[in-house]
Order: C-alpha cells, then sequence, then structure tokens
C-alpha cells in the first residue's frame, strides 16, 4: 500500500474517532501511533468536530502514543481517562544462561506471533527483561504464546500501566550555541557539524513534541521533546547561562 492511501486511511480513522466520540458522547481510542502517524493526526486537527483529544503511551515520554477523542464536558487530563492498555512483562526463566536480550529481540519475537505492530506501543528494557506495551485485547494473546525471544526461553506476566513505576534514564548534555534554533541544538546533542543536523532535519526525522518539523531555525521551548527517528530522543532544558565570547549555554537531557 503506497503512502498517500495509508494517510487517507489513518485520516479517515481519526475524523471517524472523533465523529463517533461527538456524537455518542463516550471516549474512543485509536492504535498506537508511530511519530509520522502523529503528526498526520495533528496536521488534520483543524478538520475535527470541536471535542478534546488527549495522547498517551503508557508512560510519560512514551514515543509511540494513542490518542483519545472526547466530548468536552467528559474530562479534563489524562488522569481521568482509563487507556485500553496492558504492560507484557517479558523475562528470562533462567537469567544466568539467557542471551543478552536488545528492543529488536523483543519486539521480533512479538511480531513473530503474527500481530500489527500498530497494536503495540514502545518497548522498555530493565536489567535484560523486556516490558511492552500493548492493547488490552493484545496483552492477553501475547502473555499466553510468548515463550521464547532470540534463543532464550521466556515466562509473561501482565501489568496494568497505573501500577508500572517507570524513571526514564538520562545523560545529562552541556553545549554552547550562538542562537537557541533547532540546527544548533541538534548539532549539541548528537555531536553533528549543523550542515549534518541540517540534512536530517530537512529529511523529515525530527520530531518536535511529536511534531516533524523540516525548518532549520525552528525555536525550542523548554521542556520540548525532540525525536530523532532511528537515532533517539531529548530533552531540551533551556539556557543556563552565556559564555565568555557570549554565546548562550544550554542544557538537555538525553535518553539512554
Amino acid at each position: 500500500m503506497n503512502r498517500k492511501k495509508e494517510d487517507l486511511i489513518l485520516r479517515n480513522r481519526f475524523l471517524e474517532l472523533a465523529h463517533t466520540a461527538d456524537k455518542q458522547g463516550i471516549c474512543t481510542f485509536s492504535n498506537f501511533l508511530n511519530l509520522d502517524e502523529q503528526n498526520t493526526f495533528f496536521n488534520l486537527k483543524h478538520e475535527l468536530p470541536k471535542i478534546k483529544y488527549f495522547s498517551f503511551g503508557g508512560y510519560e515520554s512514551s514515543e509511540r502514543k494513542m490518542l483519545c477523542f472526547c466530548q468536552d464536558f467528559q474530562v479534563e487530563s489524562n488522569d481521568e481517562i482509563n487507556y485500553p492498555i496492558t504492560i507484557v512483562k517479558i523475562q528470562p526463566i533462567n537469567h544466568k544462561f539467557s542471551d543478552d536480550l536488545t528492543h529488536r529481540d523483543f519486539l521480533g519475537a512479538v511480531l513473530n506471533l503474527g500481530i500489527d505492530r500498530n497494536t503495540t506501543g514502545d518497548i522498555l528494557i530493565k536489567d535484560n527483561i523486556g516490558y511492552v506495551f500493548a492493547l488490552d485485547t493484545i496483552g492477553q494473546f501475547i502473555s499466553d504464546h510468548l515463550s521464547q525471544v532470540k534463543n532464550t526461553m521466556v515466562e509473561t506476566s501482565l501489568l496494568k500501566h497505573k501500577d508500572f513505576a517507570y524513571k526514564p534514564s538520562f545523560k545529562e548534555k552541556k553545549g554552547s550555541v550562538s542562537s537557541v534554533r533547532l540546527d544548533s541544538i541538534l548539532s549539541v546533542a548528537l555531536n553533528l557539524s549543523r550542515s549534518k543536523a541540517s540534512d536530517i532535519i530537512k529529511a523529515g526525522k525530527v520530531f518536535i513534541n511529536s511534531r516533524v518539523t523540516l525548518s532549520n531555525s525552528q525555536g525550542l521551548e523548554e521542556g520540548d521533546l525532540i525525536s530523532v527517528r532511528g537515532i533517539g530522543k531529548f530533552m531540551y532544558l533551556g539556557i543556563i547561562g552565556k559564555s565568555k565570547k557570549d554565546r548562550y549555554i544550554i542544557k538537555i537531557n538525553i535518553y539512554q
């Protein structure tokens, strides 16, 4: 299926969910959306009925998120919404003889069950244990059928996202820039020249708070989350001072 047709199907699905929520007075949910799909939604917002929308992926700062559409009077924040998200905890039966399992290993094992990628969200890994965010209807299926990741036999259990405590790991980084614009800050975060950073931006690989930007001079605000497709993500924490050469000293947190 070509990209234009995929975008049209996705746009129609967003409109259907929004109109259903508006007419029936219920909350409706999309599947998990990648960054490109979230950006498609942002470009469509002006065509939606006057309802509220929220997004969430199971934990703060998740990349893959689902959308929730609600009538104006129904909810005020994400905390009031019961997202249909389950976490599948996948751990080796014998840690001593386990392979070193990567994101690709866990994702491959899950997709080999024959499920669609849009039914699962992010995958977090800690101490060789994988936590797969999934739709409620899919989480149980994964738990029932997944027995091996790579060459390692595993066991599974289900967690509710509200009972899952996750604190992301950051690497703090500081750098100096002549101006607070995206290409400058990206070059600090990724250790690239500004021209290389500009190439990445122009290629449509950089998202600010889930929205793609093609502007090298795009300004950033404190707390903005920048995702670079295929590379990683970081949070811009703002200006913390000036150098002797009158350059801005900025600070960022790079997600590990």
